[in-house]
């Protein structure tokens, strides 16, 4: 049972036996259901292109929560976070909002746009949702304006995700076939 107001960022700490993809969204527990093979394989493609592509002061972490604020730590399939960040033991369980340039979410067409505004609200500045087209990945690239604090919409990637900001990367989507 929640306390009253719902729990906050470091109660997943400490709560034992959460499930491993357990989320804080607006103070409550979000569990996430089984993973598909697409999401699965998508996440791969990702994090294998943008571990090629990084700079050096950053890192690519796959389904580590971030703290956004006391009442939402979301879990993004993948983050681009910033190596000062990432601790040499490899011990953190989160990242804050304020270490992370990019993340990513594979998400069903429907669901997502919470996450999305919070991600936003929380000043990380680059965002991809990427959707399942029957079966093929499509990826919505969104940059933050800082002066509506929201995402713009930049581009939408199909087969190929070739881009110049963050960082030069190029990932062949059509490659979920052949994982």
């Amino acid at each position: 049972m929640p306390p009253p107001g719902g729990l906050v960022a470091e109660d997943l700490d400490r709560l034992p036996d959460l499930p491993a993809r357990t989320e804080l969204i607006d103070g409550r527990l979000v569990l996430a259901g089984p993973q598909s093979s697409f999401r699965s394989t998508v996440v791969d493609l990702l994090v294998e292109g943008l571990r090629r592509a990084v700079p050096s002061e950053f890192r690519v972490r796959r389904g580590m929560s971030v703290v956004l604020d006391a009442r939402q730590r979301p879990q993004p399939d993948v983050s681009v976070v910033r190596a000062a960040a990432v601790r040499d033991d490899g011990g953190e369980t989160f990242y804050r909002a304020q270490d992370l340039l990019l993340v990513a979410e594979v998400v069903p067409v429907e669901s997502g746009e919470r996450k999305r505004a919070l991600y936003a609200a929380a000043g990380i500045p680059h965002f991809w949702r990427v959707e399942d087209d029957c079966g093929e990945p499509v990826v919505r690239v969104h940059e933050r304006d800082p002066a509506t604090r929201a995402y713009a919409l930049t581009g939408i990637h199909q087969d190929r995700l070739k881009l110049t900001v963050p960082f030069d990367l190029d990932v062949d989507l059509s490659r979920i076939h052949r994982l």
